[in-house]
C-alpha cells in the first residue's frame, strides 16, 4: 500500500470515527441496549486509534516505504474486519440484517491488528539492534 493511501484511509477512519461516535452518542443511544452501545463505542474507539496510527505510520522515519505499506495494509484490513463486524453486530436490532455469522469474524480482525503491530515491533526492534 502506498503511504498516501494509508494516510488517506487513516483520515477516512478519523472522519468515520467522529461521525459514528456522534451517531452512537445521540441517535443510537435510545435504540440500542447498553451492551450493544458499549460494543459499538469500542469499535469506534478502535477505528479512531487506528486512524491516528495510520497517519503516524506514514511519518515514521525508521522504516522504508514498502514496510510501512505492508503494515498499513494489514492494519486497514484488520480495522475494517474488527470494527466493521462489531458495528454490524451491535446495530443488528436497527438494520434487521442477519449478521450473526460475523461473530467469529471479529477475532480475525483483532488478529490482523496484532499482526500489523507485531510486524512494526519486529521491524523497529531490528533497527534498534542495528
Amino acid at each position: 500500500m502506498k503511504l498516501i493511501t494509508a494516510a488517506f484511509l487513516g483520515s477516512i477512519m478519523m472522519f468515520l470515527g467522529v461521525l459514528f461516535g456522534a451517531l452512537g452518542s445521540h441517535a443510537l443511544k435510545a435504540r440500542l441496549t447498553p451492551d450493544a452501545l458499549q460494543s459499538y463505542m469500542i469499535a469506534i474507539r478502535y477505528l479512531l486509534f487506528h486512524g491516528v496510527a495510520l497517519l503516524a505510520l506514514a511519518g515514521l522515519p525508521y522504516l522504508d516505504e514498502m514496510a510501512k505499506g505492508r503494515i498499513a495494509l494489514v492494519l486497514v484490513i484488520g480495522i475494517f474486519v474488527f470494527s466493521g463486524s462489531i458495528i454490524a453486530l451491535s446495530t443488528k436490532a436497527i438494520h434487521q440484517l442477519q449478521v450473526s455469522w460475523l461473530g467469529p469474524v471479529t477475532p480475525l480482525g483483532g488478529l490482523l491488528l496484532l499482526a500489523g503491530w507485531g510486524y512494526l515491533i519486529f521491524l523497529l526492534g531490528k533497527q534498534l539492534s542495528a
